[in-house]
């Protein structure tokens, strides 16, 4: 591909899933050959759906789509499917192609360098951790060699060494690249345009600039029409108070009334559509379990990982009520392991009180049925902790994780990866556990959420144990103790 040529073209591309679902609305614009592009847009936005658009996997309504002839697109996607996991390294590459490759193993071989991954070619999909699984989800794009790569949330699940060896990469990259992150560090490094998906309107607006540069724009523009608009109903105002005035005096007061009622409803026109910033979600507070022994859960020894082995670690940490504990290591070490061994009982080193209702926040969402709505899922928390079905206060607290209207209705599966992590927070709250463990929470969440979720983890007054790879939001909590499962 020439350097600058458009290699993709949307040409007032109309989007909606059902009659009452819009995504996009007649979107148009360009992606040139060599750049690299962040797409922003709040969880539901339809930043996903943008991808399945350019790839083919979903086709437009209205408009059309400008792809160049012989264009390769490859798409890393945000998770592995369920279908996925238990194929082989080897399956796994091989499912990326059409065709049979005969040297797929030397290929494997220089991505999983690439991604800086070490892995037998027959070992299976569910063995790896999360941020293991992120670097194959990258390696599967990669080893297309496509002209276009389509990065969905790459950074998820990576850990700083992990996030720095990608950034080098796009930084180096000489082909088209497209990513949807909420990594504001990550994006600058190398974003050179952003793609704008506004949730309120539907409309797609394209900037020039990293992705800082276009928030301080977009809120520059946001306050300058808010201006405008502040002016423009002064003076509507005015006039129509004036209308009020000469119409009450009668006779040809009467036409001079009619004018200035016309001159309002021209303002009226001249008044813009302010694009709402993207909403947060409201404060939230997970209540902590009532009657909570002195100590919660004791661990005295774990499970971790060396060089692909097994090796048992000896520590002393109790957990007693108000404690948070940070759970560190790089990844492939065995901390979500651990932590799914935690919330089964199921670690030799460990006692969990009896009683204590224990909150996990699964990065993988497997927690949740995805047959279930939303609304179904809240239910099931709900019946588990009261056995009454208060219909209010489940809306009520949905409502406040931005989950209204028809989306409560909606299966989990439909939704995105971010709205799937704010039910899996609201079922949190409607929980009351008495031991809350979160792997790395904040995955696809919008960074907007981010400090509301920090606030609401630092006052939970149960015993906490957290894994996340994102520091600035470590940062953000209260917590009392760290382990270190590499040491």
């Amino acid at each position: 591909m020439a350097k600058n040529e458009t290699i993709v073209r949307f040409e007032k591309v109309s989007f909606e899933y059902g009659i009452k679902k819009p995504i996009l609305v007649e979107a148009t614009f360009n992606i040139r050959s060599g750049t690299k592009i962040t797409i922003m847009g709040q969880n539901g936005a339809g930043k996903s759906t943008l991808f399945q658009l350019i790839n083919g996997a979903l086709h437009p309504e209205e408009g059309k789509i400008h792809i160049s002839q012989g264009l390769s697109i490859a798409t890393s996607r945000q998770v592995i499917p369920r279908s996925e996991l238990d194929l082989t390294v080897r399956a796994f590459f091989e499912k990326c192609f059409d065709k049979k490759i005969y040297d797929i193993d030397p290929r494997i071989d220089n991505v999983l360098e690439v991604v800086n991954l070490k892995a037998p070619h027959d070992r299976i999909i569910r063995s790896f951790s999360g941020g293991q699984q992120a670097r194959l989800l990258l390696a599967s794009a990669l080893i297309q060699d496509p002209d276009l790569l389509l990065l969905d949330e790459p950074t998820n699940n990576l850990d700083k060494a992990g996030i720095e060896h990608l950034t080098q990469f796009l930084i180096g990259y000489k082909k088209t690249c497209i990513v949807i992150s909420h990594d504001a560090e990550f994006l600058n490094a190398f974003t050179q345009g952003v793609l704008y998906l506004d949730v309120h309107t539907h409309k797609l607006e394209q900037y020039v600039g990293n992705y800082s540069d276009v928030v301080k724009e977009i809120s520059i523009r946001i306050e300058k029409e808010n201006r405008k608009n502040a002016q423009l109903a002064k003076e509507i105002q005015e006039n129509k108070d004036k209308a009020n005035f000469f119409a009450q005096k009668g006779g040809q007061m009467r036409l001079v009334a009619k004018r200035m009622r016309e001159k309002a409803e021209d303002l009226e026109e001249e008044k813009v559509d302010v694009r709402k910033e993207d909403k947060t979600i409201r404060a939230f507070t997970i209540p902590a379990q009532e009657e909570l022994p002195a100590e919660i859960m004791h661990l005295s020894s774990f499970q971790a990982l060396k060089n692909h082995k097994s090796v048992t670690r000896t520590c002393n940490v109790t957990l007693r009520k108000n404690m948070h504990l940070l759970l560190k290591g790089p990844n492939g070490i065995g901390k979500s392991t651990l932590l799914e061994a935690l919330a089964s009982m199921k670690v030799k080193g460990a006692t969990i009180a009896p009683g204590v209702r224990v909150g996990y926040y699964r990065q993988d969402f497997s927690t949740l049925d995805f047959e279930d709505t939303v609304y179904q899922a809240l239910e099931k928390v709900i019946n588990l902790v009261s056995g009454k079905n208060n219909q209010e206060h489940i809306r009520g607290v949905a409502a406040g994780f931005l989950i209204g209207g028809e989306l409560i209705d909606s299966k989990i599966g439909s939704l995105s990866e971010g709205q799937k992590g704010l039910v899996a927070f609201a079922q949190l709250v409607l929980l009351k556990p008495g031991l809350l463990i979160l792997d790395e929470p904040t995955n696809h969440i919008n960074f907007r959420h981010i400090p509301v979720i920090a606030q609401a983890l630092t006052k939970y007054e149960g015993a906490m144990i957290l894994v996340s790879h994102v520091p600035e939001f470590v940062e953000q909590i209260r917590i009392d103790e760290e382990l270190d499962l590499d040491k």
